[in-house]
């Protein structure tokens, strides 16, 4: 044990003594370097002896060692404000942490407000992006010196709609709604769209389309009875028995306009509005999220026309899982198109979340499949009048075309078509006083009315239509047979059967022998099946 303590001695005991040394040594120079009265006897002691040169260079020798010393008074000063900087509390921390996740989401919805708006304005100019002139706020007046006109801000339509981080999608009660944030942050790319095809154009092309590249085959008016509705109603009933393309028609408009449709398999179980827009697990602390839910929120992203379909949508009741979502889209702004989806916003929420609701965009429509038969529920008149119900009975014929390719139009140009065709296409004085006549002829023989609602629906599609290729009175027949004469079902027609038969008389004076085909095969049915 002597020998290990006479070895420490020398060897450890050294190191550290000589450590010591340098502390001792670095303390001898703050002491010389700031011992101003020593130094000050030490210049009286020689100074009766200095030249004027030498003074001159005493004078720079304490000006350099007066910069040392101050030199390392700040350097200490920073030195000691790094260690001793300020710190907030733990709690004061987390809320100014709160508040800048709550501004970078503000300024991730201010940029996708913003480039919402300037996709509407490359819509309007047709996608010419390259020749949009936008000027940056603030320099609306700058020039450059040479007198000419400063260089216009050109966007880049292939730009991120993000510019902020990334969120890790397991870090967010939200796991696939923030994917999507994140791939719309990082990856989307916006199409350029070719917005000047007109509604029968658009039709014409749906039609050969899916049969040139889908093998779908379907009348001419079918596809205008579909594009017409669109431009009518958020909400689409397509009814028939199994296997005539009830699914394959909105299918083919996704895979047309090449944005893949969402179909929403509607279950027997179904009782409630969680099963389309999910809920929180309070157990998990995770939002369960459904293919309905992330559909709607992603469409709120870009401009394309999407089709939501709810597949056998009447295998359960349709008022009680569809009931909000009926509601909301009755309101007369679009702005007050919301779902709620929690009662409050966390910080890592998705950024479309606001105020604990998601937004449902103008570019969404809802198409529902119906097949009648002893396994489901009877649609609620509410449903229907709120929809438009279109009957696929049977399969068009195949025929060969060309190959036709998809198109790329946006939402804004598609309702902006709707909204010319119901501009252009007034439906005729004519026409509308035969329907108010047979409104009267209605409630006197059925005790039927067809309301505001139907009469709203009517003068949309109608001019609609017409813009699609077709005429006034295919657009009367057929709008009058699936909103008006639906209404039939819920009589006793097994006792009114001379009344149908007048009715189908009536429809022969009033609008032709040879018009309203639609009307009168369906009083035909009634007749049959009563």
């Amino acid at each position: 044990m002597d020998n290990f303590l006479k070895y420490f001695y020398q060897d450890v005991g050294r190191v550290f003594g000589a450590l010591l040394d340098i502390f001792a040594a670095f303390f001898n120079f703050m002491n010389y370097l700031f011992n101003f009265p020593m130094r000050l006897e030490i210049i009286r002691s020689y100074d009766d002896g200095f030249s004027t040169g030498e003074w001159i260079m005493l004078i720079i020798t304490e000006i350099v060692l007066i910069a040392l010393a101050v030199a390392i008074v700040i350097a200490i000063l920073k030195l000691l404000r790094k260690v001793f900087r300020f710190r907030v509390s733990a709690k004061k921390y987390d809320e100014l942490a709160k508040q800048v996740r709550n501004l970078q989401r503000d300024l991730m919805r201010a940029n996708f407000e913003k480039d919402k708006l300037l996709q509407m304005r490359i819509a309007e100019l047709g996608g010419a992006a390259g020749n949009l002139d936008l000027e940056i706020p603030g320099e609306e007046n700058a020039e450059e010196e040479n007198g000419e006109a400063a260089d216009s801000f050109v966007p880049n339509e292939n730009r991120n709609t993000f510019q902020s981080p990334c969120i890790d999608p397991s870090d967010s009660r939200f796991f696939r709604l923030t994917s999507v944030d994140n791939f719309y942050k990082a990856e989307y790319q916006a199409p350029v769209y070719d917005n000047n095809i007109t509604l029968e154009a658009f039709c014409e092309q749906f039609r050969l389309y899916a049969a040139s590249q889908l093998h779908l085959y379907y009348d001419i008016d079918m596809m205008r009875y579909f594009v017409a509705s669109m431009g009518t109603s958020r909400i689409i009933i397509l009814q028939g028995i199994s296997g005539t393309g009830k699914t394959s028609l909105p299918y083919a408009f996704g895979k047309f306009v090449q944005l893949d449709t969402t179909v929403v398999s509607v279950q027997p179980s179904w009782r409630e509005r969680t099963e389309l827009y999910g809920y929180f697990n309070e157990f998990t602390k995770k939002y369960t999220e459904t293919d309905f839910l992330r559909a709607i929120y992603e469409a709120n992203f870009y401009r394309d026309p999407h089709i939501l379909i709810l597949d056998e949508m009447n295998i359960a009741r349709v008022e009680y899982y569809f009931a909000e979502m009926l509601s909301i889209l009755e309101m007369p702004r679009k702005e007050e198109w919301k779902v709620d989806i929690v009662t409050a916003v966390w910080d890592n929420d998705p950024v479309l979340i606001d105020g604990g609701s998601i937004p449902i965009p103008d570019n969404v429509w809802f198409v529902g499949t119906i097949n009648n038969d002893d396994s489901t529920f009877a649609v609620a008149d509410k449903v229907y009048d709120r929809a438009i119900p279109i009957d696929l009975d049977s399969r068009a014929d195949a025929f060969e075309c060309d190959p036709v390719p998809p198109v790329c139009i946006s939402t804004d140009h598609l309702n902006q078509l709707f909204d010319d065709a119901k501009a252009s296409y007034h439906i005729s004085d004519e026409i509308l006083e035969k329907l108010e006549d047979m409104n009267l002829y209605l409630i006197k023989t059925f005790r039927l009315a067809f309301g505001n609602r139907i009469m709203k629906q009517i003068r949309e599609f109608v001019p609609c239509f017409i813009a699609c290729g077709g005429t006034e009175i295919q657009a009367v027949d057929f709008i009058v047979a699936k909103k008006v004469l639906r209404k039939f079902e819920s009589l006793s027609l097994g006792f009114m059967k001379d009344e149908l038969t007048n009715f189908t008389k009536y429809l022969d004076r009033t609008f032709g022998y040879d018009k309203m085909k639609i009307c009168k095969e369906y009083v035909e049915i009634l007749k049959k099946n009563n």
